[in-house]
């Protein structure tokens, strides 16, 4: 069948002369919507078998309509099928085909649904996969933080806050903060997953059918829990679409501030870490460089992917129920958005697994900046019984002595401490060093490296149930 007769007999008498060219562009998608073929067939196999249970349609019918779809399928994923502009999208791509491979057969499929519902479907099933591949990585992406961070449980680093030293920490514990954040992650695509549970299939166009048929059925065949409960809802729901984007812009946001991190870390100035060959580049005048391009590019795909879930809610926003054309608009930013994210977790997963960690350089910096002023703070007030505000005034004047004469304030001799309060002993010293300082924050979820082990262990147990 041409496409032109093929066109026609889609679109019936009215539009007999076809689209203008301009009309005709701006409202093909299968340019894009094609990446849907494997969910449009697999929605259309389980559609025909509960016609042809429900007696809508005979079960030769049904075998016909089976056969065909299976040999489109190969078709298209051995690159032999040819898609044409003409025919819009994947929907009518796939039913021309059928006609020409079938006959008028074909024309049965389309009984008791509509393109609405068909989309919905295609669309929903689509992300559920996606979402199902994004947990996988990101399980895969915690893993390898807490393999690193059980490795570095007691390596010493600065903790900061407004990108100043603020007290010492691990880097166990800096990693397993990371571990927290994907963890989130991975709960919000499973609460997505459990919501989006739901089958569209046998809305029709918005108000369902007059034909007898089971969406229970078509439901359980595609691998729902249940079908929607309400078919202008269905057809007009892009929840999904938007929750995934949003777990998406979550996602890449935390990677993004670990990439900011990794860039920081990695300068001369840093030192925390180095990158390996395989995920940074040289430049091509400097010879002594070694840029940190993987995580610039993931804090830069960032960006695009936050892009994709503003332009979602505002193509959404004005939308009155149920079907509008502009809901075509979901389908690149969803496609694009889940590329990159893949792309991001798959290079984040292999630069961390492969980041080399400065211990000493760490360690240094993590006593520079009075970083133990609060240890000494702490200690007035649990064996000098001074309020805190009081340990607070009395640090601070230690801070400024040391701070004077260039010198770490657990340099200050005893005396001199003294001076400030009496009440300060030699065991003062006990709290001053950063290994001690980190091994004394033992409350619950604190850095010391009891309690990071503790988390790993959690996470290791928690990992394995996800």
């Amino acid at each position: 069948m041409s496409d032109k007769k093929a066109r026609n007999a889609m679109w019936g008498g009215r539009f007999a002369s076809g689209p203008a060219a301009v009309m005709e562009a701006i409202n093909a998608s299968i340019s894009f919507d094609k990446k849907l073929y494997a969910q449009d067939i697999e929605g259309s196999l389980a559609h025909s078998k509960m016609l042809a249970a429900k007696g809508i349609i005979t079960a030769e019918d049904q075998r016909k309509i089976s056969e065909g779809l299976i040999t489109i399928r190969s078709e298209i994923e051995d690159g032999k099928f040819e898609f044409s502009t003409r025919l819009e999208d994947i929907h009518m791509n796939i039913e021309a085909r059928l006609a020409e491979l079938i006959g008028p057969t074909a024309g049965r499929l389309h009984t008791a649904r509509s393109r609405n519902d068909q989309v919905a479907l295609d669309m929903r099933l689509w992300v559920k996969q996606e979402l199902t591949r994004t947990a996988q990585a990101l399980k895969q992406l915690i893993t390898v933080f807490i393999d690193k961070a059980e490795a570095h449980a007691g390596t010493v680093m600065p903790g900061f806050t407004h990108m100043q030293a603020a007290q010492p920490v691990t880097f166990g514990h800096h990693t397993m903060a990371y571990v927290e954040m994907f963890g989130r992650d991975l709960s919000r695509v499973r609460d997505a997953l459990a919501r989006m549970d739901e089958s569209p299939l046998g809305s029709a166009a918005l108000a369902g059918t007059s034909f007898p048929i089971d969406r229970h059925m078509t439901a359980q065949a595609l691998g729902f829990r249940e079908p929607t409960r309400n078919s202008l809802d269905s057809v007009s729901d892009r929840d999904f679409a938007l929750e995934f984007l949003s777990i998406a812009s979550i996602t890449a946001t935390h990677l993004s501030r670990l990439a900011e991190e990794i860039v920081i870390w990695s300068t001369p100035q840093f030192g925390f870490v180095r990158l390996s060959d395989s995920w940074s580049t040289g430049s091509s005048i400097m010879p002594q460089k070694k840029n940190p391009d993987a995580a610039e590019l993931i804090r830069g795909k960032t960006g695009r992917v936050s892009g994709h879930l503003i332009g979602m809610l505002t193509m959404l926003k004005g939308l009155p129920l149920t079907y509008s054309k502009d809901m075509q608009e979901d389908k690149e930013s969803v496609f694009d958005a889940a590329e990159t994210l893949d792309l991001m977790l798959a290079a984040m997963t292999g630069m961390f697994s492969d980041l080399n960690i400065n211990e000493e350089a760490m360690r240094r910096a993590a006593g520079a900046g009075f970083s133990t002023a609060t240890d000494l703070a702490d200690w007035l007030v649990r064996e000098a019984g001074l309020p805190f505000r009081d340990a607070h005034h009395v640090t601070g004047r230690a801070v400024a002595m040391a701070e004077e004469r260039k010198i770490g304030i657990e340099e200050l001799p005893l005396a001199d401490l003294q001076a400030l309060n009496n009440a300060i002993t030699q065991d003062v010293f006990n709290v001053l060093s950063v290994e001690n300082s980190v091994k004394s924050r033992i409350s619950f979820g604190g850095t010391a490296p009891d309690q990071v082990l503790q988390q790993i262990a959690y996470w290791r147990a928690r990992l394995d149930n996800a």
